[in-house]
C-alpha cells in the first residue's frame, strides 16, 4: 500500500480484489491496458456489483504511480463510504420522512461540491446523488470545504443518473430542476413532499437528457444583471426554501 497525496493506494491483484470483498471504501480501480484473463474478468465483475469505476491506464502510469510490484492493478481508497440509492431511500421513508435529496450532475469542482454538501447537510437533506463519471473528487480538499459534512450525509455514487432519476420518480419523489427560462419562481413551490433538486455544473447547467426528466422546473429570482448564482450559492438558497416550509409546516 502507498500514499498519493492525502489517499492510500492498494495495489496487486490480490489485495485489491481481498479489499474490495471486504468492503473497504474504493474511490476507483486501475487495471492496467493489455491485462487479460480470469483476473480481469473478476474485476470487472466486482467493481460492477459494487458501483466501483474502473479505468484502464497505461502501464507507464502504473509504474510512475507505483513503485512495488503492482500486478498491473491498482486501488484508491476512499475517503468516505458510498452508499447505493435503493438501499438509502427506502430508510428514509421507514423513518416516516419526507426526502429531502440533492442530484449532482457534472458538477466537478470540488470547492463547489463540498459547499454543496455543507449546505444539503445543515439543511436536513438526507442524500447527495452523484455519477460514477464526471463527478468532483471527494478528495482532502472536498472534505475541508465541507466542513465535515462529508463524513455525516450519505452519497449515492450511480452508474447512470437518468436511471437513478427514474428510479427516484417511481418511487415518488418529484424531481426538480432550476431553469433560467422558467416562469415559476422557487418559493411558490410546495416543497414538503418528497423532493429532489438537481444541480448542474457551472456554465453548462443541467445535462439536456437529464433536464428533460424532470417533474417541474423553477427559476430562483434575482435582480441584478450578473449572468446566474454560482451553483453552491444556489444551492443553499434552494435547501433552505426546501428546510424553510418543512420547518412551518411540521
Amino acid at each position: 500500500m502507498e500514499q498519493e497525496k492525502d489517499r492510500a493506494v492498494i495495489y496487486g491483484r490480490h489485495p485489491v480484489v481481498d479489499a474490495i470483498r471486504a468492503g473497504t471504501p474504493i474511490d476507483k480501480v486501475m487495471l492496467q491496458q493489455g491485462i487479460r484473463g480470469e483476473m480481469e474478468k473478476e474485476l470487472r465483475h466486482l467493481c460492477k456489483a459494487e458501483g466501483i469505476p474502473l479505468q484502464v491506464v497505461p502501464k507507464e502510469r502504473m509504474n510512475k504511480m507505483i513503485r512495488g510490484n503492482h500486478q498491473g492493478v491498482a486501488a484508491l481508497q476512499a475517503l468516505i463510504r458510498y452508499y447505493r440509492l435503493e438501499d438509502v431511500l427506502p430508510t428514509i421513508f421507514e423513518r416516516s420522512e419526507s426526502p429531502l435529496l440533492v442530484v449532482l450532475d457534472g458538477i466537478t469542482d470540488v470547492r463547489n461540491f463540498g459547499a454543496i454538501a455543507r449546505t444539503a447537510e445543515a439543511c436536513g437533506a438526507h442524500a447527495l446523488i452523484i455519477a460514477q463519471k464526471n463527478s468532483a473528487q471527494i478528495n482532502a480538499e472536498a472534505m475541508k470545504t465541507s466542513a465535515g459534512a462529508l463524513a455525516k450525509i450519505p452519497v449515492c455514487r450511480e452508474n447512470s443518473l437518468a436511471t437513478a432519476i427514474e428510479y427516484l420518480k417511481l418511487s415518488g419523489i418529484q424531481v426538480l430542476a432550476s431553469d433560467l427560462q422558467a416562469r415559476k419562481p422557487i418559493y411558490t413551490l410546495g416543497l414538503i413532499q418528497p423532493i429532489a433538486f438537481v444541480l448542474g455544473a457551472e456554465g453548462e447547467g443541467i445535462s439536456p437528457a437529464i433536464a428533460r426528466m424532470a417533474d417541474e422546473t423553477f427559476i430562483i429570482p434575482q435582480k441584478g444583471t450578473t449572468d446566474s448564482f454560482n451553483v453552491s450559492v444556489a444551492a443553499g438558497m434552494m435547501l433552505y426554501e426546501a428546510m424553510r416550509q418543512r420547518e412551518l409546516n411540521g
